[in-house]
């Protein structure tokens, strides 16, 4: 088996005459940059820590790799980076499929934004969690903990898809409840606690340090998707233990990227790229190297965006409360974990850029989202999240269509539940007023009270 080593970029270029193996400042390690145990650490000073990677010819950007296969000058070198001696850690490169120089260098600044030792990017954000759940979690009778609220596509993963295929089973339970929690643990035998730190579509706020202590206590790995919350949480500090993101949503901003990561240990994201047992290696959900450039220049202002998604969303959630709409967002003080996610929380960031409004049934969520698109120009109807304008989808009939009635009551998603990720674009006087004028031409048709 490949020796597990730091996967970090070599600080200096190999010649181009030879093949220099021999010492030298080759390894700049995560930990020297990015504290993982200071809980006030803010995400955009560590990300402008983290080290820049400059281009091929002095460029300010860094250039791209585009090449499926990596050359060696001296035969003896290729032996010995496919034993497990030579790596990335020394700037030696074998496949794209193994690592990539562009796609480390997005994966360093996911590390930093999280607060790792390590992470890695993937071609989407399910890869990154079926390719976590199979590496710590193997066939033949082992077990996940995991909350009954999460992403429709998750869900079907845990419900249908390991089963059948691998033999991995899974207890749902109320993440609010910690009891419940440690006792659906089966000692021996459950491997992963999987929870998304502001759930999908409900935006209940996981107790993240307490969770992580149930956890730990019965020796389970802690992984946590927080794909709803870059910027604002930081589960590591918080004593997760991996860091799942589709970075399709916020992280890209663009909607038009499809991608993925794992944010956690070196020794897992090595574990994960070991030429015979590792998931990413062997499965190859391959991150693109241009769509990791595209990322690595967006990375640098999601602080900027998540501030002002969150700025919105919190004026338009008081908002449409003060109209006597049902609203669910965990900014407003009467949100069951106000509290908590001001505790736990990175300050400045808000409470995310995420509001729910519950319509009680899917045809009147319906009759909301068709005004808020095509009477007032609102947003737009489609899934999704992060984007710069505003998106809404009916989550029981979208994303979480994947869970039977039962499963959606359980998770507490009603048939009406309208799931708005607040754009930016516009100002937020013209955009509230689109907003209101919607609902206003509702209630003049009677459509709600």
């Amino acid at each position: 088996m490949a020796e597990s080593r730091s996967f970090v970029l070599s600080t200096k270029k190999r010649s181009g005459t030879a093949d220099h193996i021999d010492g030298g400042d080759h390894v700049v390690t995560k930990k020297s940059m990015v504290s993982s145990t200071a809980w006030d650490v803010n995400p955009e000073a560590a990300l402008a820590a983290s080290r820049h990677e400059f281009g091929e010819h002095g460029g300010v950007n860094m250039s791209i790799e585009a090449s499926a296969t990596f050359t060696v000058m001296e035969p003896e070198t290729m032996r010995r980076m496919f034993g497990g001696e030579l790596g990335p850690d020394r700037d030696f490169f074998i496949y794209s499929r193994h690592f990539n120089p562009t796609v480390l260098n997005l994966s360093r600044q996911m590390a930093a934004l999280e607060g790792t030792e390590a992470a890695y990017c993937t071609a989407s954000g399910m890869s990154a969690i079926s390719s976590v759940l199979l590496q710590l979690c193997s066939s033949g009778g082992h077990h996940v903990v995991a909350s009954r609220t999460l992403y429709g596509g998750t869900h079907a993963l845990l419900t249908h898809f390991l089963p059948r295929c691998c033999n991995i089973t899974t207890t749902f339970v109320d993440i609010n409840d910690l009891d419940t929690v440690r006792d659906a643990i089966k000692e021996g035998e459950t491997k992963v606690l999987y929870f998304e730190s502001v759930s999908n579509p409900t935006l209940t706020v996981a107790n993240i340090p307490e969770l992580s202590r149930v956890a730990h206590k019965k020796g389970v790995t802690v992984v946590v998707d927080n794909t709803f919350a870059p910027m604002v949480l930081s589960p590591v500090r918080l004593g997760a233990d991996v860091v799942v993101h589709s970075i399709s949503k916020f992280i890209s901003g663009g909607a038009d990227i499809i991608a993925g990561a794992i944010c956690g240990s070196a020794s897992l994201v090595n574990s994960m790229m070991d030429l015979h047992q590792g998931a990413l290696m062997l499965l190859g959900p391959t991150m693109n190297p241009k769509v990791a450039f595209e990322l690595s220049e967006r990375i640098p202002h999601l602080g900027l965006r998540m501030k002002e998604h969150s700025r919105r969303a919190l004026a338009f959630a008081n908002g449409l409360k003060k109209m006597g709409l049902t609203v669910i967002y965990p900014g407003l003080e009467d949100h069951p974990q106000h509290d908590l996610l001001k505790s736990i929380g990175n300050k400045d960031y808000g409470c995310g850029g995420l509001v729910c409004v519950d319509m009680e049934t899917e045809e009147r969520a319906n009759r909301f989202m068709n005004h808020l698109q095509n009477y007032t120009q609102f947003g737009y109807m489609a899934v999704s999240l992060g984007y710069y304008e505003t998106l809404m989808s009916c989550s029981g009939s979208s994303t979480s269509s994947e869970m039977n009635a039962e499963e959606k009551e359980l998770a507490g998603i009603s048939p009406g539940l309208v799931r708005i990720s607040v754009g930016y674009i516009g100002t937020l006087e013209q955009k509230w007023n689109q907003l209101e004028k919607a609902l206003n031409r509702m209630q003049d048709h009677g459509l709600f009270s």
